[in-house]
Parts: structure tokens; sequence; C-alpha cells
């Protein structure tokens, strides 16, 4: 996971990641989204808002650690982080499931 939430870093300086529960709903029901990564330290109901809407629209969800998303993206805190970018999300799924 170390490697997957350090690409996410890399994601985020190029600006292809939208943070925060309800902008990665937005992204994912927008269908910008491509993966998203959720905190397992996020409340009960940003989890059911977040899995449901990934769900529903077909958007791989990948969990982290809790704190370990915000402090990748170096925003504290951050609980949603929605990947709009199909390469980086591509990624950063092969190195989550490499480090399994």
């Amino acid at each position: 996971m170390k490697r997957a939430l350090g690409m996410l870093g890399l994601c985020m300086r190029a600006g292809k990641l939208e943070t925060g529960e309800k902008a990665g709903i937005q992204a994912i029901r927008s269908g910008r989204a491509c993966a998203v990564l959720l905190d397992e330290g996020a409340a009960k109901n940003a989890v059911k808002a977040v899995t449901d809407a990934c769900a529903w629209h077909e958007v791989p969800l990948l969990c982290t650690p809790e704190g370990a998303l915000g402090a990748a993206i170096g925003k504290p805190g951050r609980m949603v982080a929605a990947i709009i970018d199909e390469g980086f999300a591509k990624r950063i799924l092969e190195l989550a499931e490499q480090d399994d």
C-alpha cells in the first residue's frame, strides 16, 4: 500500500485528484472518477455514501489505513479521494494489489 500511496501523492501534484467526500461523490456521479480511495477512519455515513456510489457507477474502490490517505496527499483529515485520470488509477490499483 505504501507505493500506491506514494503514487497518489504524485497524482495530487499533477491535479488529477478530487479530494473530500462531496467532491469525490460528485466525480463518481459525473463519470469522471476512474477509482476512489476511502480512508478506514471515515464516518459511517461517508463510508456508506461512497461505497454505494462506487457500486452503482461501477467505480473501483480501495480502502486505505486510517490517516494514510490524508498524509499521502498532504491534506490531513481527508477521507475520500477520487482519481480522475485513467493512467494514474490503473497504476495505483496495480501497486495496491502488488503490496497485498
